[in-house]
This record gives C-alpha cells, sequence and structure tokens, in this order.
C-alpha cells in the first residue's frame, strides 16, 4: 500500500488526461474554427496536434518522433521505478507526490505518441507506421495577452503579439507542476534531519572515549 497510493496518483492523472483528449478529439473541430471561450479571451480551449514535445516544440528531424518516443517510454520506466526507491528510502512525501505526477504526465503523451496513430488515425504525415507515431493532442491555450505591441518599442513595436502562445495539455501540465513544486520546495524536500548533526557528534564522542578506555 505504501507505494500503491503514488501509482495511483500517476494513474489518476492518466484518466484525466485521456478523458479530456478523447472529448476534445470526438467533439471539437481542428484549429481555431472550432476554438472554445472559457474565460473570455484569457482562457481557450484549442484543439491542435503536437507531433513534437511538450508546449509545442518540436525535433525536425526524419526519426526525430521515433526517438522522442522511445526516449519517453524509457523515461516512465526509470521514473516508475524511482517511485520505488524513494519510497523504500523514506524521503519526503511531499517529493515522491510530485515525482507522481510526473509520472503520470509522461504516461499521458506516451500513451498519445505510441497508439493514437493508429486509434485516432492521427500519425504523422509520411510516417512509415502509425505505431510510434501518434501526434500528441492538445488543447490548452491562454493567450493572456494578445495584439499589437505600441510603437514606442525598439525591434518589436506595432507587430502583432501573443503572450503565452503555446498549447498544452493535462499532461503537460502535471509534469510542470510536478516540476515546478519540486524546485520551489528543494530546501524542504531535501533537508536533513536537524538532529542529525548532534548525533554525529555523540557517535564521534563515544568513539574517542572507548579508544581512550
Amino acid at each position: 500500500m505504501k507505494y500503491l497510493k503514488y501509482y495511483l496518483a500517476a494513474l489518476g492523472v492518466i484518466m484525466i488526461d485521456q478523458a479530456v483528449k478523447l472529448l476534445v478529439h470526438y467533439n471539437m473541430e481542428l484549429g481555431t474554427a472550432g476554438e472554445i471561450d472559457v474565460l473570455g479571451n484569457w482562457f481557450k480551449l484549442h484543439y491542435l496536434l503536437n507531433p513534437g514535445m511538450a508546449f509545442g516544440l518540436q525535433l525536425n528531424w526524419e526519426w526525430g518522433k521515433l526517438l522522442l518516443t522511445l526516449f519517453r517510454l524509457l523515461a516512465t520506466i526509470g521514473i516508475a521505478y524511482y517511485i520505488y526507491l524513494l519510497v523504500n528510502k523514506q524521503v519526503s512525501r511531499g517529493f515522491i507526490w510530485c515525482v507522481a505526477l510526473v509520472l503520470g504526465g509522461a504516461v499521458g503523451n506516451l500513451i498519445d505518441s505510441i497508439f493514437y496513430g493508429v486509434w485516432l488515425n492521427n500519425a504523422i504525415p509520411g510516417a512509415a507506421t502509425p505505431w510510434f507515431h501518434g501526434q500528441v493532442v492538445d488543447m490548452l491555450y491562454f493567450p493572456l495577452y494578445e495584439g499589437f505591441l505600441p510603437d514606442w518599442l525598439p525591434v518589436w513595436g506595432g507587430e502583432y503579439f501573443i503572450f503565452f502562445r503555446p498549447v498544452f495539455n493535462v499532461a503537460d501540465s502535471a509534469i510542470f507542476i510536478g516540476i515546478a513544486i519540486i524546485l520551489i520546495m528543494q530546501k524542504r524536500f531535501f533537508k536533513e534531519p536537524e538532529d542529525s548533526e548532534d548525533e554525529h557528534q555523540e557517535i564521534e564522542s563515544a568513539e574517542r572515549e572507548s579508544l581512550a578506555k
């Protein structure tokens, strides 16, 4: 049970991520035409297929997608085993929960890459096989500012600008949140016990007394 709760958390992320992706795929049109405003112009649902990495990044190489999918597969296996090791070492539970979020997000996008080329027929055009070449379904879009920049700005003045252009998904969000919390809370997650130094000094003192006798 001490391991199960973390893997169940990862499974929860996977299920939510996949449910949202399938709902978007079967109920929305690709691109701007099917865009849905959720919070005015600040938060929209925008159905997008991402052939590459998180937040719309891509690997512009013939074998890039296959390499990325295989890397994701190895990474998820490694992260799953890492959680097992962390539990055994009795490290901070908060840190393990964050790693579980990362695991869930990684598996969520891995499912897209391995299976969606077959299940949803969205393999990258020209791929030798739809397996391992599926495109990741993205939908969360937060264009917090969209418009023309003031003319007085150097270089970019007068140009059309969108702040926070990437479109992403629940899996990406879980990975980002997990890593962000780890970075913010790292001193708390990895701090040494306050009494460890005192215990070390007591052990050294006991050893010196034993040698003196």
